[in-house]
């Protein structure tokens, strides 16, 4: 991976986070020189969108009795202003008669890579994972609601995410870097609504609705608190948009996430 300054290299577009289009402009060279130090994000006025999303993560499975309900709830959720929803299917429910069609085994490693940090005893669908910093039962919506909510409230230090025009890279600001490093994750999904007919298992003859479901994850690559440019995945299908995080490799903690649309 080459890297590069940001300073008179990108020329970005307008770039979706939160729900809304933010008019992305080139970093300043004095903003993202390195060793620049972070700047706390300013109080936003009323009806001012704030300036990070909250990254709604959603481990389900078609063969899952009890995941149609929180798919529903992560639908519903899609639709809010300031929230990248992703919906990851997992495998290790196939054996009760159904193949997840969606499935990937490096789905339910990200899930299991989240255990630890929110201490919890197993992994299990259906769940939701806040911002890397929480997880709620998927079915439980005011609990979701709630912690979304607060997760918006939340004022941190993020680095700034930029797409090039021609978007094949992505820029990150400089930043406070958590304790351990963190990481630049992308994932790649296909926005909107899709429906499965079940035939066989636990959810036999039901039609399931996923939404923002997800087609394969990768790290880009090393984020140490220096403004850095990665390479995004290369063939994308023009369905598919790439969500990039920014997520702390020791707590899993997702420092900010933007979305590259279908182009």
């Amino acid at each position: 991976m080459r890297r590069e300054s940001f300073a008179g290299v990108i020329k970005v577009r307008a770039m979706r986070t939160r729900g809304w289009i933010i008019p992305a402009a080139v970093f300043a060279a004095a903003s993202v020189a390195a060793g620049s130090s972070a700047q706390p994000t300013p109080p936003r006025g009323p009806g001012e969108a704030p300036s990070e999303p909250v990254v709604v993560e959603l481990f389900t499975a078609q063969g899952c009795a009890g995941c149609p309900e929180a798919n529903a709830r992560i639908e519903a959720l899609a639709e809010e202003p300031g929230v990248i929803a992703l919906t990851y299917a997992v495998d290790y429910w196939d054996y009760l008669g159904w193949e997840d069609t969606f499935a990937r085994p490096e789905f339910a490693q990200r899930q299991r890579a989240y255990r630890r940090p929110l201490k919890l005893r197993a992994v299990g669908t259906p769940q939701v994972v806040i911002d890397g910093r929480r997880q709620v039962p998927g079915a439980q919506e005011a609990a979701l609601k709630a912690a979304v909510e607060e997760e918006a409230a939340r004022r941190v230090f993020p680095p700034e995410i930029e797409f090039r025009e021609t978007g094949d890279r992505v820029g990150v600001g400089s930043g406070r870097a958590p304790a351990g490093g963190a990481e630049v994750v992308a994932v790649v999904y296909r926005p909107g609504l899709q429906t499965v007919e079940i035939e066989s298992g636990d959810n036999r003859g039901q039609t399931v609705r996923q939404v923002n479901v997800v087609r394969s994850v990768r790290s880009l690559g090393a984020w140490t608190g220096r403004p850095s440019l990665y390479a995004l995945p290369a063939g994308l299908g023009p369905d598919e948009a790439v969500a990039v995080l920014v997520q702390a490799r020791a707590d899993r903690r997702i420092l900010n996430g933007a979305v590259l649309p279908p182009h």
